[in-house]
């Protein structure tokens, strides 16, 4: 892996149309792009389309990287994961916001069998999760579970991005300590 340097380096000469330092570029970051891909979308066939978007997004758009802003992973790294999610979200025909039922975080009487084969650590971390105001709870899940970006989640409950940032950290917090980790 190449420095943070070297790599806003790179980018500056991609900027500039360098394809060499594009190879150098995609060579460098290509095995950490896909892995953020793949645990998202969890097919190869659809990970490898979807990377090669992402490197023709990072040829078109590498003159608007700041790196006073992100480090150049971390800009790479945005653009692959909002990139995976846009293609999940596109195959999924109906949003969790649409299922008010799937927000909750455990029903009262939970089906038998269903129970049986939930972890014990599955349990403790749902009940940690329900003792959240439901605000938090529904937070965190569009955050963790659905893959939600800061500024989304900014949008959607209509709260500064800070904000949001703090909230998500209390709330992990608040469930790190019912776990007593």
């Amino acid at each position: 892996m190449l420095t943070p340097a070297e790599l806003v380096w790179l980018l500056a000469a991609v900027a500039k149309g360098d394809q060499a330092a594009f190879e150098q570029l995609y060579a460098a970051t290509r095995a950490k792009l896909f892995g953020v891909i793949f645990r998202i979308l969890r097919r190869q066939d659809v990970a490898e389309e979807v990377i090669q978007e992402v490197y023709v997004k990072i040829w078109h758009g590498a003159g608007h990287f700041r790196p006073g802003v992100a480090s150049p992973i971390t800009w790479m790294v945005s653009i692959a994961r909002n990139r995976a999610i846009d293609v999940v979200r596109k195959r999924n025909e109906t949003s969790i916001e649409d299922e008010p039922a799937a927000m909750d975080v455990a029903a009262e009487t939970p089906d038998p069998l269903a129970q049986r084969e939930m972890t014990e650590e599955l349990k403790r971390l749902l009940e940690c999760v329900g003792r959240l105001e439901p605000e938090r709870q529904k937070l965190v899940l569009l955050a963790y579970y659905n893959g939600w970006s800061r500024d989304q989640l900014a949008e959607k409950f209509k709260t500064p991005v800070n904000t949001i940032k703090t909230w998500l950290r209390r709330s992990m917090l608040d469930i790190r300590e019912c776990l007593g980790l």
